[in-house]
């Protein structure tokens, strides 16, 4: 595998390296595999590892995001188009599958596609066959698929929205990766990692680390956007401090400011004008609740007995409120 891909996926928790144990044994095979997993949780990194551990490892590895184009345009990046196709066709275009022959096609975000690309995509893993877009030749390619998503495709498939037959071919195996906050051994390794490499980035001599607050609140935090977030949060960390210091606070969100414009729909607004009426009295409510549970978090820098004490609840209250609204880690 590519050093670099090596060096990005990282991980040692029991989840994690079961992923890792399960892409080792289906990267061989040529088939088609469908990754699974919230926003941020590496589903990249994943299809590309799939790939370089595949025979296929010296070909093409060539990414596509469906959710990123419009449906025609999306359809002529796939497939193709003839010249002359439609306005602006002046030549013969090559698709992401013509160009991926003999190697690995990643599309992500593979819920967003059309019924139209859904039912091209069924005839190329069933028969390896196509069409450009504006062509009547049929072309043939040796491809390997790789899709992702972060949504529930059998339930769009039970509701219509998403082709049942292409779900079943699409998903010879599904590798549904977990999310951060049940890596709770990854976090500091992780973040160690990221912080490391800003501190290259930023040419400075060395990371001075984390300290027990900091290193306790990064794993207490959810992360609903996982691996990503992370990323983002101990990078900021690291630029803002001083390079002989160890950090010690950690700046979650950084809209976080008492000079933050309000939206409509903020419940913080909601309450200031409780007259804006209609509404829904119970997600505004939950709303609310949510936003005060995640500020006094941040204010007690995640120190979940300070945080009950600044909302005046007991310990096991603000605990109940955590689990009410998901917002406590697993154990």
């Amino acid at each position: 595998m590519a050093k670099e891909q090596q060096q990005r996926t990282l991980g040692e928790s029991p989840s994690f390296l079961k992923i890792l144990e399960e892409v080792s044994q289906v990267a061989p095979l040529e088939k088609p595999v469908l990754v699974v997993g919230e926003r941020g949780t590496g589903k990249e990194l994943i299809a590309a590892r799939l790939h370089f551990l595949s025979n296929r490892w010296e070909e093409q590895f060539l990414k596509m995001n469906c959710a990123a184009i419009s449906d025609s345009l999306l359809e002529s990046e796939l497939f193709g188009h003839e010249a002359g196709a439609f306005t602006g066709a002046t030549k013969t275009h090559h698709g992401r599958f013509e160009r991926a022959h003999g190697g690995t096609l990643f599309l992500d975000e593979l819920a967003s596609t059309s019924p139209l690309v859904q039912e091209k995509l069924l005839r190329i893993i069933e028969y390896g066959e196509y069409e450009r877009v504006g062509g009547n030749k049929t072309l043939y390619c040796d491809i390997r698929l790789i899709a992702a998503t972060n949504r529930d495709l059998p339930s769009l498939a039970k509701s219509g929205k998403f082709r049942s037959d292409l779900l079943d071919r699409l998903a010879f195996d599904v590798l549904t990766l977990p999310p951060l906050r049940e890596r709770g051994a990854d976090i500091m390794l992780l973040a160690e990692h990221f912080a490391v490499g800003m501190t290259n980035e930023l040419d400075r001599e060395y990371f001075p680390g984390f300290s027990a607050e900091a290193e306790q609140a990064l794993e207490a935090y959810p992360w609903p956007g996982n691996v990503r977030e992370l990323k983002n949060v101990v990078e900021r960390c690291v630029y803002r401090n001083d390079e002989d210091k160890e950090i010690s606070e950690v700046l979650f969100d950084p809209f976080d400011s008492p000079y933050r414009p309000l939206d409509r729909q903020d419940p913080l607004q909601v309450k200031q004008n409780p007259g804006a009426l209609p509404l829904d009295l119970k997600k505004t409510v939950q709303d609310f609740e949510i936003d005060l549970l995640n500020r006094s978090l941040r204010e007690a820098k995640h120190n979940q007995r300070k945080a009950a004490e600044l909302l005046k609840l007991t310990y096991h209250q603000f605990r109940g409120y955590l689990k009410k609204y998901e917002l406590l880690k697993s154990d």
